[in-house]
């Protein structure tokens, strides 16, 4: 999972998720405009582009740092609805600005799909504003307590003292962002939204973990506070500044931390303990809980998935697939001689010692030390599949301990588009038992190559397209791609080799097959976490605890686990159009340049530009054959 850049879906303004486009069309340029006249208007266009990103990009400090960047350093993003409302006001603006003063006719394809995809940002935005207060303000997740000191400690860079200045500004401006969320927060629940107990509890524990220890509390320093002394340490060993000036530059986070950042965490703590006896146990989906849940859950699919797929159509798609890779599961159970079904076979994957890392410091490093080098393996294989190539390196980590949750999915934060700071494929290793051996390799393939990383860096890297464009994140391409990663990886050599490796990709398929099932009958259907924990269990597999910590994330970030599948399915099927209409001239690394080399689109964009890609590959065979 491409963990995301803005906490949750507070940022429905700045979201660059993308429904399917209502506007332009896949015709080239008319007859009447010449070729220098697409180029001017294009080059024109893509400069417009430029600017006006470059001026959305001040509505969020942390997609500048995120980017490498260090303009209004010393800030985070507006969480109030007042500053959504104003970047819904600015983003429909400059659509209009844009239908004023570009001929859509004489743009390019590429230009197309940009002017498009644009527009569609915008439209998408626009009518999320409606659903502002069903978006939980906290949650397990992806929630403001973990996610900013995530931020501090791994993405702002010090290497400057007005860096460090920057830093303390940020520890103190936790109080206000807090705050604005906790607003929002009592809107919501006097509306009566509230998400489920687990939810509260999770953000109760994570803020409690966050300011433990010194300077807050007796006992060794806690992570924040280490991280702020190990980079005023820095600061001294590069010559930047002296030990005395440090000693102050400390004081001043210490003095921070203390007066500012743990009251704000306390209040998260006293709010979300007052909620809790409000909150339900064994909670339904939003569609049960919400005055609106219907229409806010139509809205979510259309987001996460980028079709006008409907909750019913979903569900049925993953009842189907998760019969089909169940006999592909049975398929392979026979082949490795197991007697027995195929729940006895999930129960003795489930509970054989062989397929768990030891629950120590060594089987955790063992996990990291596995994961690297399936890494390493197809890093080797990907000449032959991908032209576009990425930069950036990449490295495997364990979740800092403030938001590590037994259980939880493996997630990707990107790298810098310059390379200077690499991508991190991050793993949840407080229960080992919840992270089975037959699973590292494909969990490895989604979230670093070919899956993630690889996407994320390619796309921050490309120099042809609009910078917007490097930038964007849309559910369904991402996590569509991710799966299909996991499917790619099984055509390059050296993967899975053992079949239970083999039985872990189906495994993870299955998982992803569930979800369309679980996500829908949680939020469509009426089902309880309870009825979706046990429909999850009856068909995998995977461990409890990590089958509950994935219902309860579908929980609180409705539709956003039916993008997966949907796109994976979709990328499929474009694959076997182009080998059906090219035949022998089809080429594999250039489709995959061609899903990749675009950047992030809904998948209606995306099927667009591999017809252009097709269509492109027979007049070049075309022209050769004469």
């Amino acid at each position: 999972m491409r963990k995301t850049l803005i906490f949750c879906a507070l940022a429905l303004a700045t979201s660059a998720h993308a429904a399917a486009p209502v506007a332009g069309d896949v015709a080239t340029p008319v007859a009447s405009v010449s070729s220098a006249d697409v180029i001017a208007e294009t080059g024109r266009l893509n400069q417009w582009f430029e600017k006006k990103y470059e001026e959305q990009l001040r509505f969020s400090p942390i997609q500048l740092t995120f980017q490498g960047r260090k303009e209004l350093y010393d800030q985070f993003d507006d969480l109030s609805d007042e500053a959504v409302l104003k970047q819904v006001a600015w983003q429909k603006a400059s659509v209009e600005e844009m239908e004023k003063t570009f001929a859509y006719a004489a743009l390019s394809d590429e230009g197309r799909i940009s002017y498009d995809l644009w527009k569609l940002q915008y439209e998408n935005a626009r009518d999320g504003v409606p659903f502002l207060g069903d978006a939980y303000a906290f949650e397990q997740m992806n929630g403001a307590q973990g996610f900013l000191p995530t931020l501090l400690i791994n993405f702002h860079k010090v290497e400057e003292e007005s860096d460090y200045t920057a830093y303390i500004s940020r520890l103190k401006a936790v109080g206000p962002a807090f705050d604005q969320l906790l607003e929002r927060a009592r809107r919501s629940a006097g509306q009566g939204v509230r998400p489920p107990k687990f939810a509260y509890e999770g953000v109760i524990d994570q803020s409690r973990k966050v300011i433990a220890g010194a300077p807050f509390s007796a006992g060794k320093d806690s992570a924040i506070w280490a991280d702020a002394q190990a980079k005023a340490d820095a600061l001294v060993t590069a010559g930047r500044i002296n030990a005395k000036r440090a000693a102050v530059l400390k004081e001043q986070a210490r003095r921070a931390l203390q007066d500012q950042f743990k009251p704000a965490y306390e209040r998260v703590i006293a709010w979300s303990t007052e909620e809790l006896p409000k909150a339900a146990v064994n909670a339904a989906g939003v569609g049960t809980t919400h005055a609106n849940g219907k229409a806010y859950y139509e809205y979510q699919l259309r987001q996460m998935t980028t079709t006008d797929m409907s909750a019913e159509q979903i569900h049925t798609l993953g009842l189907n697939e998760v019969a089909r890779i169940q006999g592909e599961m049975t398929t392979l159970k026979d082949a490795v001689g197991f007697k027995g079904d195929l729940k006895a076979f999930f129960s003795f994957i489930d509970s054989d010692p062989r397929f768990v890392f030891p629950d120590t410091d060594a089987g955790r490093q063992a996990y990291i030390d596995q994961a690297s080098q399936a890494i390493a393996n197809i890093k080797k294989q990907l000449p032959d599949y991908f032209g576009l190539l990425p930069k950036a390196d990449l490295v495997v980590k364990r979740v800092e301990a403030f938001r590590e949750q037994d259980g939880a999915a493996q997630h990707y934060y990107p790298g810098t588009p310059d390379g200077s700071r690499p991508g991190v494929y991050y793993a949840h290793l407080s229960d080992m038992k919840a992270m089975p051996k037959i699973e590292l390799e494909v969990i490895a393939y989604h979230e670093g190559l070919p899956g993630h990383h690889m996407q994320i860096s390619i796309a921050q890297e490309l120099s042809g397209v609009p910078k917007f464009r490097t930038q964007a994140s849309v559910n369904a391409y991402a996590e569509g791609w991710g799966l299909y990663s996991e499917w790619l990886a099984r055509e390059m050599p050296g993967t899975y080799q053992d079949p239970y490796s083999r039985y872990g990709q189906l495994s993870s398929e299955i998982w992803r097959a569930i979800r369309l099932v679980v996500d829908t009958g949680l939020h469509a259907k009426g089902w309880t976490e309870q009825q979706a924990v046990d429909y999850f269990d009856a068909n995998s597999a995977i461990p409890l605890a990590a089958i509950r910590s994935e219902v309860q994330r579908y929980l609180v970030m409705p539709g956003q686990a039916t993008g997966y599948k949907i796109g994976m399915i979709r990328i499929q099927e474009m694959r076997r159009k182009a080998e059906t209409a090219l035949g022998k001239d089809f080429d594999i690394r250039g489709f995959h340049d061609a899903v990749l080399g675009g950047g992030a689109l809904p998948l209606t964009l995306l099927e667009r530009r591999v017809d252009q890609w097709i269509a492109s590959r027979k007049a070049t065979a075309k022209v050769a054959t004469r």
